[in-house]
């Protein structure tokens, strides 16, 4: 049984004693698809929000996406209500654009100056984590971004 044990503390992540960058700023999603903005709420009591900050178009004359219920994802809240819930995690919701589905999620820095981000129902063990990594490059605000020539996306 405490082989068990030690295997599931494995699995968990280990974000407290990792440290990292600040949460905050500007996001390249995994797929290098999407810019995501993670700063503190509006409504303040020390939240974190995330919104789509940009998208990749494969054109500049390609639609703007639009979310599940026809609307703009320029700009579009994705987590309203991330709390810190010990140094380095923040915990809150998610909520998927294009179907509006809204999974739990944790947010943690990580050494490498990448964010991860795990969304799941229920309990984080049966989620599925993203890395994101800080995105230098300047966004209209129309959140329309072109693919560069030869694909790469500025990172840090």
């Amino acid at each position: 049984m405490l082989r068990y044990l030690a295997v599931f503390a494995l699995m968990l992540p280990v974000h407290a004693a990792l440290g990292g960058p600040p949460v905050e700023g500007l996001w390249l999603t995994q797929d290098h698809d999407g810019v995501i903005a993670v700063e503190p709420c509006d409504t303040g009591g020390g939240k974190l929000c995330a919104r789509i900050e940009g998208f990749f178009l494969d054109k500049a004359s390609d639609p703007t996406p639009v979310d599940y219920r026809g609307v703009s994802q320029c700009h579009l809240p994705m987590i309203t209500d991330a709390v810190e819930v010990e140094p380095n995690l923040w915990k809150g919701h998610i909520t998927n654009p294009r179907n509006g589905d809204v999974w739990r999620v944790e947010l943690y820095p990580e050494r490498d100056g990448t964010l991860a981000l795990r969304g799941y129902l229920g309990v984080p063990l049966l989620g599925q984590t993203q890395t994101w990594t800080r995105y230098d490059g300047k966004v209209p605000e129309d959140c329309r971004l072109t693919k560069p020539a030869g694909g790469d996306v500025v990172t840090r």
